[in-house]
């Protein structure tokens, strides 16, 4: 894995020189080391000036060194990820007549690019990147970004400055760039927990989106730029409406098997020792099971444990890891692990992220890194196989009787009124007469249709706005997610609506930032996009059927290992995040809240007020405070 940053400087009339441009480069360049320890390179001419960083996982020696010049001349690249096809892609190449240096994915991805163009090459590439490529013959620079996200890009203009990189610490090292804090991300932040692509913390600042070509033509030095999509998940979708899969269920889990084992092979490929992140639920022991099975040696596996019972997945890992013969390795998790790493937030996440997952992320990568340097995770299987217990209450709400006027009713009810009801008869009526409760219900049952249900469930608050009074608007996280779906089952409309928002905006920008502050490379197979194609295909049933959610994923998994070591409840990753925060982390939280240098732009009183009721243990508001710390502790090292 690897790091790029650079600017284009188009309307100045005299181009600095090389001597005069390189100290900001490799400022720049500085800010984000941790993403390539083994090797640095830059290249400045015609007003560019492109870096990279490399952490050398496919031919480590010199010749894969980047920026790298395309055989004819005409194209300079510098990438970030990884090509799992190359070796396919470069016996087709070689067949056609191309000569190759040495063994790179990098080279293979140029001589594809100099015969096909980017967009036809990217399409027949199977893999994870952030491209950075100037046309030396069009002076024309293009971004370009995977499938689903999985590697990072920002760009935007400062000045003069069009600014671009991997983490926006890198453009922050630019002597043009404003740090203006954008009030409408912040208010999204505090929503979703995320600030969803195209926008990032600040203004003028961008995310390259996934699936996505940006081009700037530096020839006629205008500031407009293009975008193209390359792959898009609701063609997918809209593809496996057209072609559904017409064999049974078996014969679907035989079709899916075949595809998940040649993604994980291919995912395999690294001349730096391997392993896997192993939590013990179904996604990450499928991949580590068709790992082993592939491997003629005890794959090294790694898990992360609490000492909060209900949030332990470790015991489910150690029994999956003696199952399949792995070389486990775990590590447990308190408070003081989470207020030790904490500090270290802001510098690891350059832009606020509201997931107290990253806290164990990051100590697993740790873990990790002590023995390998590529490691395999089951992310994106929620997404791609309908994972989360959210798609099912949304279907369930989505097809509830007289919704609208069941809204409309538990709308007039007094909350506040029938929440002191509930605590005065306690038991189950105390938690289901809570104000935030049934504020969700209410959301919920007034919905107009599946695609506001999903929205609904994607927040972590309703008060945003309100905390954030300099707000304009709230754009959703599906604002720019794909329309004319809206006739999908309920199930599969808001899978795909978190292909495009929760999945790059959260879920895979924690594990790049995490792993990459350790130097170390994480790669999902279930996001192998033809894994997700045959997916999108399937009745689904196949997916959420019979009770279960990813039912034809566990189907793959039974055959290796036994059901009742992977049977239970969803847990998902998270750290105990509600007890710390009415413990140990109290004090913490609420000193940032009345004194860090991003409270200004938050309605103090309020967020007090949401720590004090959920100290009280009256409501749970840990997803939304730690929303609310994550940007104070940001705001602390970077506004």
């Amino acid at each position: 894995m690897c790091g790029i940053a650079g600017f284009l400087q188009t309307r100045l009339a005299v181009q600095p020189t090389v001597d005069a441009v390189a100290p900001t480069l490799q400022a720049m360049l500085d800010r984000i080391a941790h993403r390539g320890p083994d090797d640095c390179g830059t290249w400045v001419h015609d007003g560019l000036a492109l870096g990279h960083l490399r952490l050398a996982i496919v031919d480590t020696s010199p010749s894969g060194h980047q920026p790298m010049l395309s055989a004819g001349g005409r194209y300079v690249l510098a990438y970030n990820g990884e090509i799992y096809n190359h070796a396919a892609l470069r016996k087709e190449l070689i067949a056609r007549g191309a000569s190759f240096r040495g063994h790179s994915d990098t080279e293979v991805l140029l001589a594809l690019i100099s015969e096909l163009g980017l967009p036809a090459a990217l399409d027949r590439c199977v893999g994870m990147f952030a491209i950075a490529l100037w046309d030396r013959d069009e002076r024309r620079l293009s971004l370009a970004r995977d499938r689903f996200g999985e590697k990072p890009l920002y760009y935007g203009w400062q000045r003069d400055s069009f600014l671009f990189g991997s983490e926006l610490k890198a453009l922050a090292a630019h002597p043009s760039f404003e740090r203006r804090l954008d009030h409408d991300a912040l208010a999204q932040l505090l929503r979703y927990g995320y600030v969803a692509a195209p926008h990032s913390i600040y203004e003028g600042v961008h995310k390259v989106e996934p699936g996505t070509i940006l081009t700037l033509d530096a020839a006629n030095g205008a500031r407009r730029h293009d975008v193209q999509r390359f792959w898009q998940p609701q063609a997918a979708f809209a593809r496996g409406l057209a072609q559904p899969f017409r064999g049974d269920f078996e014969e679907a889990t035989d079709a899916l098997e075949e595809r998940l084992r040649e993604a994980v092979k291919g995912q395999m490929q690294a001349d730096v020792p391997l392993g896997a992140m192993l939590s013990g639920g179904i996604d990450s022991s499928v991949v580590v099971a068709l790992m082993q099975a592939q491997s003629t040696q005890p794959v090294r596996t790694y898990c992360i444990g609490f000492d909060t019972p209900a949030l332990d997945e470790a015991p489910h890992a150690r029994a999956v890891a003696r199952h399949l013969g792995t070389t486990h390795a775990e590590l447990y998790v308190s408070s003081a692990h989470a207020r030790a790493v904490i500090p270290r937030l802001p510098a690891m996440y350059d832009e606020p992220l509201g997931d107290s997952s990253q806290i164990p992320t990051f100590l697993l990568a740790g873990l990790v890194r002590r023995d390998v340097t590529v490691a395999l995770s089951g992310d994106g299987g929620d997404e791609v196989f309908g994972g989360y217990p959210k798609y099912l209450l949304g279907r369930r709400f989505a097809q509830q009787p007289a919704r609208r006027a069941l809204g409309a009713l538990l709308g007039a009810l007094p909350w506040r009124a029938a929440e002191a009801l509930g605590t005065r008869l306690g038991g189950r009526l105390a938690a289901r007469l809570r104000v935030e409760r049934l504020q969700l219900r209410h959301a919920l049952l007034a919905a107009r249709g599946p695609r506001d249900i999903a929205e609904v469930l994607a927040r972590v608050s309703p008060d945003e706005l309100r905390l954030v009074p300099g707000a304009r608007r709230l754009d959703s996280v599906f604002s720019h997610a794909p329309a004319g779906l809206d006739g999908l089952d309920p199930v599969r409309l808001a899978m795909l609506l978190d292909q495009c928002s929760y999945l790059p905006g959260d879920i895979l920008a924690k594990v790049d930032r995490a792993t990459m502050a350790m130097s170390l490379e994480s790669r999902a197979p279930l996001l192998d996009h033809r894994v997700a194609e045959f997916a999108a295909s399937l009745p689904t049933d196949h997916l959420v059927g019979g009770g279960l959610s990813k039912r034809i994923l566990r189907a793959v998994l039974y055959r290796h290992v036994p059901r009742e070591l992977v049977e239970r409840p969803k847990q998902g990753f998270s750290a105990p995040l509600a007890d710390w925060l009415r413990g140990d982390l109290h004090g913490w939280a609420a000193d940032l809240i009345h004194d860090s240098k991003g409270s200004a732009a938050l309605d103090r009183a309020a967020c007090i007020a949401l720590l004090e009721r959920h100290r009280s243990g009256k409501a749970d508001h840990a997803g939304v405070l730690w929303n609310v710390l994550s940007f104070l502790e940001w705001a602390q090292a970077w506004l």
